[in-house]
């Protein structure tokens, strides 16, 4: 039977198509409507940016903030230096102290976008804080003792690994036991009651929740979110390009605009509920266009997703530049078509190559020396670098080469 719940957060989560499960939906919805709760989502600073695959959880901690509770961006500072084994084939590289740190800062920029730091109103920690100090054997007499490795071997995250006979650590195993101590040290400091993630992290949090009862005999909960494909079966954050970054320095706010604008017609009402903050009415409105309409609605969910990471202005140059590629051939000069085969992507492509394989120029040579006399612009913005990669995710729907003022292709994968 599907839980009504009675607190604006809940049913917000529930509307939106944010929740895959929940440790007890009544007890939450009730600690809800009594008052403010502190809720907290943690992030392994493993990469110098956050990716779109992150976004979903942290719109989840802008709409706790909004309903009028305290969210809490945890810092992954200690446990990166273990490494989350769920549902990997392998352990993760393990990065230096410097490089933690660098990627912590990285990270923490975008968190500024979404939500409000402004007088506590949400707060960044670093479970460093606690956990890199812990003296190791008060921490397993302390700690150890209320886990079951019986148990911790049953969660699916784990088993999946040993099934396939692939090797995890000791350290890794530790993983579990430091996130669960992440949430009693939490409860402790900050009275946060609940932890939220994507569904991968449910026994990770299940493990938290049983160790800060046991341990201070206080009720906590969980909330996981699903674990997103798009409708063609791709992960929810990746391109052909790679990783599609939340950091304007790694990925430029015109090829995220690119990114939303390429969803697949299917996507587009389950995104724009989940990605932005317009009404489920009229995300379903939106979704349900049909032909070239829902055109319109992928223009829309892109440019409501890019305001709220980058900024009105990003949103509305990246419109203009799209529109002036599709809509007006650029410039007043005739824009023509060419098509590069996807299989030549696969082993990398440089802008040079390109010219070259689209007709642009004859040869390398000459593509080399119209770059270096600033003849060539991508998207109207300037070329300088011959060796600059182009990609799926650079492409989209049509990448506009302009040659001069005049020459205009338009480059599409076939």
């Amino acid at each position: 039977m599907t839980y009504s719940p009675k607190s604006d957060f809940l049913r917000v989560m529930m509307q939106r198509g944010y929740v895959a499960d929940c440790t007890d939906h009544e007890g939450l919805d009730q600690a809800l409507m009594a008052g403010p709760v502190t809720a907290y989502i943690g992030y392994d600073a493993t990469a110098a940016s956050l990716h779109v695959g992150h976004l979903l959880n942290i719109m989840m901690l802008r709409w706790l903030q909004k309903t009028g509770h305290k969210p809490i961006t945890l810092m992954g500072g200690g446990t990166t230096k273990v490494g989350d084994p769920s549902f990997r084939a392998e352990e993760r590289p393990l990065l230096d102290a410097a490089a933690i740190q660098s990627n912590i800062d990285g990270m923490g920029q975008v968190f500024g976008r979404y939500l409000d730091y402004g007088d506590g109103r949400a707060l960044m920690l670093n479970n460093a804080e606690w956990l890199d100090g812990l003296n190791y054997l008060e921490f397993l007499r302390d700690i150890g003792r209320h886990f079951s490795v019986n148990r911790m071997l049953s969660f699916e995250s784990v088993k999946s690994r040993l099934d396939r006979e692939q090797s995890l650590s000791f350290l890794e195993f530790n993983y579990m036991i430091l996130q669960a101590y992440d949430f009693l040290e939490l409860h402790r400091r900050h009275d946060c009651r609940l932890q939220m993630g994507g569904s991968d992290q449910w026994g990770n949090i299940i493990n938290g929740i049983d160790l800060t009862r046991r341990v201070d005999d206080a009720v906590v909960w969980g909330l996981t979110s699903p674990l997103l494909t798009t409708s063609d079966g791709r992960k929810m954050g990746k391109s052909a390009g790679g990783a599609v970054w939340l950091s304007g320095a790694m990925l430029p706010p015109y090829e995220f605009w690119q990114f939303w604008r390429n969803t697949t017609d299917a996507d587009v009402g389950r995104f724009l509920k989940l990605y932005t903050e317009l009404p489920v009415d009229e995300c379903d409105r939106l979704g349900a266009l049909q032909g070239a309409e829902i055109n319109e609605a992928k223009i829309r969910l892109a440019n409501e997703v890019t305001t709220l990471l980058h900024g009105a202005k990003a949103a509305a140059s990246a419109e203009a530049t799209a529109r002036e590629v599709f809509e007006q051939g650029g410039a007043g000069g005739d824009l023509e078509v060419a098509t590069l085969p996807s299989a030549a992507l696969q082993d990398g492509m440089t802008v040079a190559q390109m010219l070259v394989q689209t007709g642009i120029t004859s040869s390398g040579k000459e593509a080399k020396r119209l770059i270096a006399e600033g003849g060539l612009r991508l998207n109207n913005d300037a070329v300088a670098d011959p060796q600059m990669p182009i990609d799926a995710l650079l492409i989209g729907d049509g990448l506009k080469v302009s040659v001069g003022k005049k020459k205009h292709r338009l480059v599409r994968i076939g």
